[in-house]
């Protein structure tokens, strides 16, 4: 039996592989989170990360604190006001996802969720905000809105925790470019 050991960097055989996902964030002021983003959307191969309205954009030394240089291999794009951005990927056929718990949001797991993303290419998922979330204008402009169920007595987790939870259940369930 071959002896379990943990690969160096410059082992690990780097893939090629984009999935039809693309995230916007909107005023995610924290650039630790961004840096973050930037990191997850490399490690799972998501096809472009939007920075929204007060969301900072490299060059920026605590987004490359936390990003570990993936800014220079993820697709991204700045624009000041997300409700256009959004408006015009949608005018582009892009299903919109808004990642926040609300009266009609479904779980992430769901098989209702699952089936609402059957053969939908692209898709966009909105984050909002660290302390309030997804604004009211930007979940009326969303297709669906989703939430991670949560069990315990707190009703949200880090936006980089959930953003990386809400990636991996799409990108496993949609087809890769």
């Amino acid at each position: 039996m071959q002896k379990n050991v943990q690969l160096t960097h410059k082992e690990h055989n780097q893939s090629a592989i984009k999935f039809p996902l693309s995230i916007i964030t909107n005023d995610i002021t924290d650039p630790l989170n961004v840096g973050s983003l930037f990191r997850l959307s490399d490690a799972l191969g998501i096809e472009k990360l939007y920075l929204c309205g007060d969301t900072p954009a490299p060059p920026n030394t605590k987004i490359n604190k936390t990003s570990r240089s993936t800014e220079q291999y993820v697709d991204y794009e700045y624009h000041h006001n997300a409700e256009a951005l959004i408006t015009t990927l949608r005018k582009k056929g892009a299903f919109i996802i808004s990642l926040e718990i609300t009266t009609s949001s479904l779980s992430i797991n769901s098989d209702a969720f699952l089936k609402s993303i059957k053969d939908k290419n692209p898709i966009c998922l909105i984050l909002g905000a660290e302390k309030s979330g997804v604004s009211e204008t930007l979940l009326s402009l969303s297709d669906i809105t989703v939430h991670i169920p949560m069990h315990g007595a707190n009703s949200s987790m880090n936006v980089i925790s959930a953003a990386s939870i809400a990636c991996f259940e799409i990108c496993k369930n949609i087809k890769a470019l």
